[in-house]
Order: structure tokens, then sequence, then C-alpha cells
């Protein structure tokens, strides 16, 4: 049974991290109806399935990686220079966003973590979420490039991803969303929206790492096939997802957050 929990919730996680429907959100949510607690074991469980996504978003993005990398080491005016500037670009612009979200960690952390008991207030914000994803589809004029996306637009996404570690809003759908509405291109948008969950997801679990020291055996082999489950599933959404964006139909996850707030919601007050 315990392989089993492990590997639903690592198709849940695979398929809600990337998704702009937040991954958070379902987990609280899927706890509370399964009558599964956050504490414990629980929170070996969720690092593992953040490790199967993290690993998900790096193979996807592989190339992408290793040309950002690349860059660092070629500052000779050669025919790539221009390709390994702009690279450069996107490296600061990385690390500005992800240091404006690590801002909003240190002021609101504390307060943000007692949400996850609160169910309810998940659901509220799932809804949130899918007002954030709808509007996004409207926007039209997107052509600013990712490396020239400017320190005001870094800073504006960063603190998009600050606000979206409240669980029921979307991580994925709140950087996407956010830079559309700064103009950016809609594929650039999505790829660095990838890009950023990189650093968030690891500072998101290290601090947890050290519950992981003291698994059995039974249990370490439920956790692993519950990341590669989460791997599958992320590395599949990430393509599915890229189209989705470029062909502005995020709406319909607008409509799938709504739902499952209504839901949620419903099924909360009646047991209340």
């Amino acid at each position: 049974m315990q392989i089993i929990y492990a590997i639903l919730l690592g198709l849940v996680q695979g398929l809600t991290e990337f998704l702009p429907v937040s991954s958070s959100g379902h987990l609280v949510l899927f706890q509370h109806f399964f009558q599964k607690s956050s504490t414990g074991n629980d929170i070996s469980l969720e690092i593992f399935l953040h490790f199967g996504t993290l690993l998900a978003v790096i193979v996807f993005f592989r190339n992408d990686i290793m040309d950002l990398i690349a860059s660092l080491f070629h500052w000779n005016k050669t025919l790539d220079y221009q390709k390994h500037s702009r690279n450069r670009m996107i490296i600061v612009y990385l690390v500005i966003s992800t240091f404006c979200t690590g801002i909003i960690y240190v002021l609101f952390g504390k307060r943000i973590e007692t949400v996850f008991a609160k169910p309810l207030f998940v659901a509220i914000m799932l809804s949130i979420t899918g007002v954030i994803v709808f509007l996004s589809d409207l926007v039209k004029k997107t052509e600013i490039p990712l490396s020239g996306m400017g320190m005001m637009r870094s800073i504006i996404i960063g603190l998009g991803q600050g606000i979206a570690m409240l669980p029921g809003i979307s991580r994925s759908g709140t950087t996407i969303a956010t830079a559309l509405y700064c103009g950016v291109k809609r594929a650039d948008a999505a790829r660095f929206s990838f890009l950023l969950s990189i650093p968030a997801i690891l500072a998101a679990n290290m601090s947890e790492v050290k519950v992981i020291s003291g698994l059995q055996g039974n249990m370490l082999i439920s956790y692993i096939l519950g990341a590669l489950a989460a791997f599958v599933s992320g590395y599949l959404v990430i393509g599915v997802l890229l189209r989705l964006i470029r062909a502005c139909k995020l709406k319909y996850f607008a409509f799938y957050c709504w739902f499952i707030s209504v839901l949620s919601i419903t099924l909360i007050l009646y047991h209340l």
C-alpha cells in the first residue's frame, strides 16, 4: 500500500509541478482527503518527489543548461560572442529573480509554512491561480526576448515566484503569466520559468534533506519509485505545456483549477 501511495503521489507531483495548477496545493489536498499528514516520513517522501521533478527539468533542458554554463567560460570576441553574451544576461536575470524569491522567503517563509495545514485556504488559492492563468492567455503582445527582459522584469518575476510559495498558487503558472504580462515572448517565458524552478526546488528542500537519513529499506524503495513516477510524468508534462503556451491554451488549466477549488471547498465545508 505504501508503494502504491508513493507512486500515486509521485504522479500527482509530476503532473502538477510544471502544469499551472499548483503541485503544493494538490499535495496538501490529496493528503487531506486521504487522511495523510504532511509530517514525519511524508516530508521525506516530498523531498524524493521534488527530486524527481527537479531531475525532469534538468534532463529536458540539459542543452540549454550546458549552453548557459559554457557561456560563463567564453569571454573572447569570437563568432559566438553575442550568443554567449546573451546567455550570460539570462544567467544574471535568473540570479536576480532567485534572489528576490529568497527575500520573500526570508521575510514571510515561516508564515507561509503555517498555511500548508489549512486545506480550505489552499482550495481558495487554487481559484486565484485560475484567474492568473486565465488572464495570461489574453496577453497577445509578447515580443521581448529572454536576454533582453531587463532587471526590472526579472525582479517582478522573482517576486511572483515568491508569492507562489503559498500552497494553491502555482509557481509555474505565476512565473509564466508574470513574464507574459511583462511582454516576454511566450516560448522564452516558459523557458525562463522552468530554468528558474531549478534553484527554487533545490532551495525548498535543502533544509529538509537531513530527515531522509533514517529511512528504512522498504520505505526507501517506495520513495524511490515515487520519485521515478514524478520524473517520468514531469518530463512528459514539460513538452506538452510548452506547446500549450505557444498556442495560448493555458485557460483550460484555469477551468480545471476553478473546478478543483469549488469541489474541494464544498467537500471541506461539508465535513466541517
